[in-house]
């Protein structure tokens, strides 16, 4: 073709492009100012993810419409037609992938994880982040499985490969058990949520927060800033602690080593005093109990109640603190101390 034969075709194919991103400018300006008169908390939500994706599909779609009207021998025509369909296959893939996050956002702003009592709320937003992540990957599995298919020579690998499925398929699947597992996994604590997003756990003997959280690894925020990585089949196949299981509230424990001598109702009386003065008691538990004896001192425990671990582990360290300093000052005598009985000597 001279470049007078490309000449029309060329305009065609710009006047299509020009159209169809027009269409979209129209399309989401007309959007727009329905949000600023309307209270609906989904359209935002739509016009924000959806933009992008539609700013490839319009211009791709218009295209198509015009195609069959451009000058074009096949010999030229039908490469630019394949990749057309695959732009749109490629664009409804993202199209699809930006309404799962349409999803997510319009759940999850039913739910405040901000709140006191968030259970209700990271339990949602844990299903539906993992879920989520789920339906994204089988779009674009399917997705690249259709773009694919549009190849002639992959369709006939394809077919080879169908003929020998049994053999394959084996090898296939031992060499995919462990990542199909991982999957399954991660469905599994999606589903029966024995981890939510910000529970405090205990694993490998340090204690985080849950971080994040997603199909094949999940994050603890240890509480020194440091991040933990653990596979996600370690929790469905490890034990380990969750504290906020059911509920953030905890118990928190406070042990003592003191003397036989000291009586222990001061104590008990002074830790009630200590409790009601801490803005961290929940005001449900305050005891003091002799849990242990040995040769030498008694152990007393003092156990209390907090909303959360965070606060818990604050008031323990409160109370250890101003209970040692009111033996010490009070009953100095009382602090662990080791006897020993000295006989005088005898005499020859």
């Amino acid at each position: 073709m001279n470049t007078k034969s490309l000449l029309l075709p060329l305009l065609i194919m710009a006047a299509s492009l020009l159209a169809g991103l027009a269409a979209h400018g129209l399309l989401f300006r007309i959007l727009d100012r329905i949000v600023q008169q309307t209270a609906s908390a989904a359209l935002p939500t739509l016009i924000r993810r959806g933009r992008n994706a539609l700013r490839l599909l319009l211009p791709v779609f218009a295209l198509m419409f015009a195609f069959p009207a451009v000058p074009l021998p096949e010999a030229a025509g039908n490469p630019i037609k394949h990749g057309l369909g695959l732009a749109a296959i490629a664009g409804i893939a993202w199209l699809l992938e930006a309404m799962t996050w349409v999803l997510e956002d319009l759940l999850l702003n039913r739910y405040d994880v901000k709140a006191q009592d968030n259970l209700a709320a990271r339990k949602m937003q844990t299903q539906t982040r993992v879920l989520k992540r789920v339906l994204i990957s089988i779009i674009w599995i399917i997705a690249g499985s259709a773009m694919l298919m549009t190849f002639d020579t992959v369709r006939q690998v394809g077919m080879n490969i169908l003929a020998s499925a049994g053999v394959a398929g084996i090898i296939i699947g031992f060499a995919a058990q462990r990542s199909l597992g991982t999957l399954f996994a991660g469905l599994q604590i999606a589903i029966t949520q024995p981890i939510r997003l910000d529970d405090v756990v205990i694993v490998e003997n340090e204690w985080g927060w849950i971080e994040e959280l997603t199909l094949t690894y999940v994050v603890v925020r240890i509480w020194d800033q440091r991040r933990l990585v653990l596979p996600i089949t370690y929790f469905t196949e490890k034990p380990f602690q969750n504290w906020t299981r059911t509920s953030a509230e905890i118990l928190g424990t406070v042990y003592l080593y003191v003397d036989y001598t000291i009586p222990v109702q001061d104590i008990r009386q002074k830790l009630q005093e200590l409790l009601n003065g801490s803005a961290l008691w929940d005001g449900r538990i305050c005891s003091v109990q002799v849990t242990g004896a040995s040769e030498q001192t008694m152990e007393v425990r003092a156990l209390m109640s907090a909303a959360d671990s965070s606060k818990a582990w604050d008031l323990r360290c409160e109370v250890r603190e101003q209970l040692i300093a009111f033996i010490q000052n009070r009953y100095p005598d009382s602090l662990p101390r080791t006897r020993a009985e000295v006989k005088a000597p005898l005499r020859g």
